[in-house]
């Protein structure tokens, strides 16, 4: 079966602010005031905590490998407790995952947001019951850009790997891709904006009306 896997953060949805707002959560904690920005920072937060992280320690003129490494199940505890307070998916999201799933393909999502994160997201968001597979950071022994993750995507939704796409933002979603083989399609409306036609994708989609053909096109 021909398979869509999507990246989660700043690909199905805009978790952006609820992330920056965890990690100023953790530099407010040690006094240093809120470091990052819920607008301007928002490319940095779909990155993961601990770039943000290292990001704001870096503002503040401080950056200690330990201290990050102290701080990082802080901000997980933060986010933890408010995953989806800000969080939107993006316009046309869940229209194209249900036109994909009549054309006949499988769908799942594989994030380098650890998994019960990536649940809790889904789950405040209404459609976690929408994928075939969930695959997070920690699910595995690896993570992206190896491929075994996005493998284990589409084998659990029921797909082929072999005849498989992954939509995402980041030159990690495009290693991993080609880790694999297999086609990748940038959104141009995440934090990176058209900044991602740089990576040089298969394919680019401005709004998500627009996968349904080019995952056909390319799985053709």
């Amino acid at each position: 079966m021909r398979t869509v896997i999507f990246d989660l953060d700043g690909t199905l949805a805009d978790t952006s602010v609820d992330l920056i707002n965890a990690a100023n959560t953790c530099f407010r904690g040690l006094g240093l005031g809120d470091l990052l920005d819920p607008t301007q920072d928002a490319a940095i937060a779909v990155r993961g905590g601990r770039m943000m992280l290292t990001e704001g320690f870096k503002r503040a003129g401080n950056i200690d490998p330990a201290e990050i490494d102290r701080q990082y199940p802080v901000l997980l505890q933060a986010y933890a407790q408010d995953v989806a307070t800000h969080t939107t998916l993006y316009d046309g999201a869940m229209d194209a995952v249900e036109q994909l799933k009549s054309d006949g393909f499988a769908v799942g999502v594989c994030t380098n947001k650890p998994e019960g994160l990536a649940i809790a997201v889904l789950d405040a968001l209404g459609v976690r019951s929408a994928f075939g597979s969930l695959i997070g950071a920690d699910t595995l022994p690896v993570r992206k850009p190896d491929p075994a993750p996005l493998r284990a995507a589409v084998e659990r939704a029921g797909g082929d790997p072999m005849r498989s796409l992954l939509v995402g933002d980041s030159i990690t979603d495009l290693d991993t891709s080609r880790a694999m083989n297999v086609p990748s399609v940038m959104v141009t409306f995440g934090p990176a904006g058209m900044a991602v036609a740089d990576l040089k994708p298969d394919a680019l989609i401005h709004h998500y009306n627009e996968l349904p053909a080019v995952a056909a096109e390319l799985l053709s």
